[in-house]
């Protein structure tokens, strides 16, 4: 059986994989970051070599010449991460001094803000490597020559990428270095704030299977408050739910005991019996026993079935039943029966009433009503079915009534009105609880001049709401 996902693995993972996503993020924005840190710094150095150069030009017989100071030189030498090169260019674009294909700038390159000077910074290609190049020009003022004079120095691109390389590194060790903490942290914090869940388990699991009381809350987070509050509430409804069960089956067994001991002793005395009459005495009380007991049996598992009913409801099992139909069909099957007792069965449903309901509960609703109503109306009485718009349902009869102080004792379980009845007081009682299961509201009313009014008021059904 699958245990499910775990709550801190899952988190840890969500988390582990937004951190990712972050740092990767955040090492190309390093790396951009550590290579501009880096071309700024390298940029500085190229154009002070530029300047120093700048410093060692002349005018001879009317020419430029450019004399490389020593320090200068020196700053071109080979190093570890790579090497320089310069070129002298003089007013007319001429080659002066130094290397002679250094890459101009391309068209457009903007003039740098960073420094004072009228220098140009660019990438470029030069004797296949990456060179970055300072592009400076030199004011010239001689008797023989004015304009401007071009230096170019371009450096390999090792050094920088180094740099960059050695910040990028730097920074990802303490950017892993944080993202680790932070999970350690939220692991801590989610075994911390699970605790309170953890202990909670343990008090579920060490419950006695019948122990229903309810889940002590003290000491616990308020986010968790709620799971507990539901669960109480939960527990309630099922000790509630236990409750009526055992009350239904002590209820059941006293009803059942007492039919079942009349029966065994009538059977005694008729085998006791010695003339046929009283025999034949003897089958018919002990059919008319069994009937009783047979409706008796019926009645509890309809009840039985009321529970199966209402969980179908709940699960979204209702159907869209037209009350006027079900009150037609019922009303002609008891056609026969009504007018054997001498009862006028009449029927107003004159339009389809809709609502949505279990088909089996509501037709035992009804057929339980109308057995009530015929078992007390009198010869010559009358009774009347009728299906209200909107969602109304009514039974109607002329008999003696209910009083109006036993209105909500008639639909407890076995209540009986008078002990000399027949019935076994659970026909309204499986009324009341076929309502409660379709969140209908019944009640009682004294018909006009006399007898009773049974009144169910159902939702609108959802197509009609």
């Amino acid at each position: 059986m699958s245990r499910g996902v775990s709550l801190r693995g899952r988190l840890l993972r969500r988390l582990a994989l937004l951190l990712s996503l972050i740092l990767l993020l955040s090492s190309f924005s390093a790396y951009w970051s550590a290579r501009r840190a880096a071309d700024t710094a390298y940029d500085r150095t190229l154009l002070a070599s530029a300047r120093a150069v700048a410093d060692g030009l002349y005018a001879d017989n009317g020419r430029l010449r450019a004399n490389i100071p020593y320090v200068a030189l020196d700053t071109f030498a080979y190093d570890s991460a790579g090497r320089i090169y310069y070129q002298v260019l003089d007013l007319q674009g001429n080659h002066v001094s130094g290397y002679e294909d250094l890459p101009p700038a391309p068209p457009g390159t903007p003039r740098t803000d960073d420094y004072p000077a009228l220098a140009h910074f660019y990438d470029a290609q030069y004797r296949r490597q990456g060179v970055r190049v300072v592009s400076l020009l030199q004011p010239v003022s001689e008797p023989q020559l004015n304009g401007m004079a071009e230096i170019r120095v371009a450096e390999t691109q090792g050094a920088r990428e180094r740099m960059a390389r050695e910040l990028l590194i730097g920074t990802l060790w303490r950017m892993g270095l944080l993202s680790f903490s932070a999970l350690l942290l939220v692991w801590l914090a989610v075994n911390l704030a699970l605790r309170p869940l953890e202990a909670l388990r343990r008090e579920v699991a060490e419950r006695a299977s019948d122990d229903l009381q309810p889940l002590p809350d003290s000491g616990l987070p308020r986010e968790v408050l709620p799971l507990v509050e539901a669960l109480n509430q939960f527990n309630e409804r099922l000790r509630g739910l236990f409750e009526r069960q055992s009350q239904f089956i002590a209820d059941a067994a006293h009803e059942l005991r007492t039919p079942l001991a009349a029966l065994k002793a009538r059977i005694t005395l008729g085998l006791r019996a010695e003339q046929p009459e009283e025999w034949r005495s003897t089958l018919e009380q002990v059919a008319q026993q069994g009937d009783r007991l047979t409706s008796l049996a019926n009645q509890l598992l309809s009840l039985a079935r009321i529970e199966s009913g209402a969980r179908a409801i709940t699960e979204g099992g209702a159907q869209r039943i037209d009350l006027s139909q079900l009150a037609r069909e019922l009303g002609l099957a008891m056609a026969p029966l009504a007018h054997a007792r001498g009862v006028a069965l009449a029927l107003e449903a004159d339009q389809p009433v809709w609502v949505d309901g279990e088909p089996t509960l509501l037709n035992e609703l009804l057929n339980n009503l109308l057995d009530n109503a015929l078992a007390h109306t009198p010869a010559g009485g009358n009774l009347i079915i009728r299906a209200l718009a909107p969602s109304v349902l009514e039974v109607e009869d002329d008999g003696p009534g209910i009083p109006e102080a036993e209105h909500e004792r008639v639909f407890e379980r076995f209540y009986r009105r008078s002990n000399l009845g027949h019935g076994a007081g659970l026909g309204l009682a499986i009324v009341g609880e076929i309502c409660r299961a379709h969140q209908a509201r019944i009640s009682l009313h004294q018909a006009q001049p006399h007898g009773l009014r049974v009144r169910v008021e159902f939702p609108l059904s959802v197509a009609e709401a």
